[in-house]
């Protein structure tokens, strides 16, 4: 019997307006004639967990540099015996994935080099651990401190006397080049142990499901998660300014954070203004480094540099703690929850299994944190420092004529802008009247890629390409994405009219039952009303904020180790993800049934038209989601 395929990449229809979308994109990020017959043998997998958005092309870099950095660790560092890297395409403007596997006869060579790379790391962790953060944070600086400013109009006199024999203009060309070579380097450090942490989890979990067959999945997960991690804190900090704003009684300043500078104002004139904007001021550096999207886009908006963002969670806080709620996440209740598991199943085992069993589980919780905290370092900290500098470099851009306006610069890729540079210092260096050339080269260009990119964004990506191989057993795929040979096949066989449920990772677990809030990216993220089913393509760890007022979260994409399963787990909500379809599926204001325990997401009512529901954010923190 042959399998249920996914489409060919050759068969999917070009939305209207987007034909020849290949060639907005580098060569070696498409698929390609000459290669069908092998590209169409392999699965590929839509990685909307990390890439839910059409790429304009200069942001690609985000997807190149993590997926190959990824690879980089599988395949060369650490020697896995059984993974190698994941082969990526961008295909109508989203990014799919191929995990390569190792050849059979190859694994075997690969493990002691594996054993003493990894042995290596875990006997050094903490320390390492604290070189990786030098290491990060050394390159943010060396981020923040690049020079995009505008060309002066002639050479200063010092640089004449000093014999620098130089005309400034290679500022432009090494910090750009040196901005593109600090992000690839910081992408190179994320993974350094982010896979370590996953291969610490993995051969927990393996050898708890050795020991203990019927061992759920969330119980695992349970006896690793970590409370207390940095990627928690810019949320944390904001919780403390709530607090702090109630204490002071300064809640009445927080009345229209849409205006943050008539905001700021309104708290430093107000009695004990002073002391919370000193507080509000500590917490910025480096907590306000975050944003409520991924990272990956130029789009996404950062705390730092828009304080209305900030503002507008603590306000919510606020009217939360004024009408009587708790708003910090159940801490004692998790950890009192994990001990009792790890008590429940340790006390099965023999003395041998017992200890074999701890030191695994404790290597586990010990690198655990890792998988989220590298989010805040680079995801969020580094790509918002290296945004910020392409925003400064757009700006010069525009002034120098080069580009109409500044956000034209991320329709060409890193390479053009490249050629952009070197075409603006030469005309500027030879003293050329009519400028650079680009002006008179691009915006026929720009103004087709722009229209591609608005065509692409009006089709949702397949969740998958091709077939599908009879078992899915790369380790990170499985836990990350949540791509199993049972998840696969509940895409394939997702094709009715009368959709009634939909199946998924068990991620966190609990019962609940309530109305459906569709969010399809960042920007909707304050249309979510109290006590509502949050159901997403994919989460962000920074929507934090508003995981108190959910009463369960559903996901398209997503593993037992995804961002959202994580997070849910430590807001004590019922979560499914994985399902493959439920963002396009559920409509915003039907009720659902969400199973976290065992990964079944049910509509309870099926009409045409649901009405939206609207308004402002609600205020309370919903208590009876940990259900377990």
């Amino acid at each position: 019997m042959s399998m249920k395929s996914f489409p060919r990449p050759s068969d999917l229809p070009v939305p209207t307006g987007a034909e020849g979308w290949e060639k907005i994109y580098p060569y070696y990020l498409v698929f390609q004639d000459g290669l069908k017959e092998i590209e169409d043998e392999k699965f590929w997998f839509c990685d909307s967990q990390h890439w839910p958005t059409v790429f304009k092309p200069f942001e690609t870099i985000g997807g190149e540099f993590a997926v190959k950095c990824l690879g980089q660790y599988n395949a060369r560092h650490l020697m896995i015996p059984n993974a190698n890297g994941i082969d990526f395409r961008i295909h109508q403007g989203y990014l799919y994935m191929s995990p390569i596997p190792v050849p059979e006869d190859q694994i075997e060579a690969r493990l002691p080099e594996f054993q003493a790379r990894i042995g290596h790391y875990f006997a050094n962790w903490e320390p390492l651990l604290e070189q990786w953060k030098t290491k990060v944070r050394g390159t943010i600086d060396e981020i923040e401190a690049l020079d995009f400013s505008k060309l002066p109009d002639m050479v200063p006199m010092d640089d004449i006397l000093s014999g620098k024999a130089k005309d400034g203009s290679e500022r432009l060309l090494e910090n750009f080049d040196r901005l593109i070579q600090l992000a690839y380097q910081n992408w190179q450090y994320h993974f350094e142990f982010l896979n370590l942490g996953y291969i610490a989890y993995l051969d927990f979990f393996n050898y708890c499901k050795e020991i203990f067959p019927d061992i759920p999945d969330q119980s695992i997960a349970t006896m690793v998660q970590g409370v207390d991690m940095e990627l928690f804190r810019p949320d944390d900090e904001l919780k403390q300014l709530a607090t702090t704003a109630v204490e002071l009684g300064l809640q009445s300043a927080f009345d229209n954070t849409d205006d943050a500078e008539a905001t700021l104002q309104a708290i430093a004139e107000a009695d004990g203004g002073t002391a919370w904007l000193a507080q509000w001021e500590k917490a910025q550096d480096p907590w306000f480094n975050f944003t409520t999207g991924n990272g990956f886009y130029a789009h996404d908006e950062y705390w730092k540099e828009n304080f209305s963002i900030p503002l507008g969670f603590i306000a919510d806080y606020i009217r939360r703690l004024d009408e009587g709620q708790t708003i910090m996440r159940p801490t004692e209740a998790l950890i009192e929850e994990k001990e009792r598991i790890v008590s429940e199943y340790r006390d099965l085992l023999d003395d041998e299994q017992g200890a074999t069993f701890e030191a695994k589980r404790q290597l586990a919780a010990t690198a655990y944190p890792y998988v989220e905290n590298h989010n805040f370092y680079i995801e969020h900290w580094t790509m918002g420092v290296f945004w910020r500098k392409v925003r400064e470099l757009a700006a010069t851009l525009v002034e120098h004529g080069v580009f109409a306006e500044a956000g034209d610069l991320l329709y060409l890729n890193r390479n053009e802008v490249r050629d952009v540079l070197f075409d603006l210092v030469t005309s500027w260096g030879v003293g050329a009247p009519q400028g650079p050339i680009a002006p008179a080269y691009w915006p026929p260009i720009l103004e087709e890629r722009k229209k591609i990119v608005a065509a692409l964004k009006t089709a949702r990506p397949q969740p998958a390409l091709n077939t599908p191989p009879e078992a899915i057993t790369e380790p990170f795929t499985r836990m990350l994405w949540g791509i199993t040979t049972e998840q696969v096949q509940s895409w394939l066989e997702a094709d009715s009219d009368n959709v009634t449920g939909m199946r998924g990772m068990a991620a966190s677990p609990g019962v609940v039952e309530g109305v459906a809030r569709v969010v399809m990216d960042a920007s909707q993220i304050h249309e979510i009303e109290q006590d509502e089913i949050l159901v997403a393509p994919v989460t962000a760890p920074s929507w934090g904020p508003i995981f108190g007022k959910l009463k369960a979260t559903v996901t398209d994409i997503g593993g037992m180790m995804s961002h959202a399963a994580i997070v849910c787990r430590e807001y004590a909500l019922p979560a499914v993800t994985g399902t493959g379809n439920a963002s396009t599926t559920v409509k915003t204001g039907q009720r659902l049934r969400v199973d976290g325990t065992r990964g079944t997401v049910e509509i309870l009512d099926l009409e045409d038209s649901v009405p939206e529901v609207s308004g402002p954010g609600a205020h309370s923190h919903a208590h009876a989601t940990a259900a377990s």
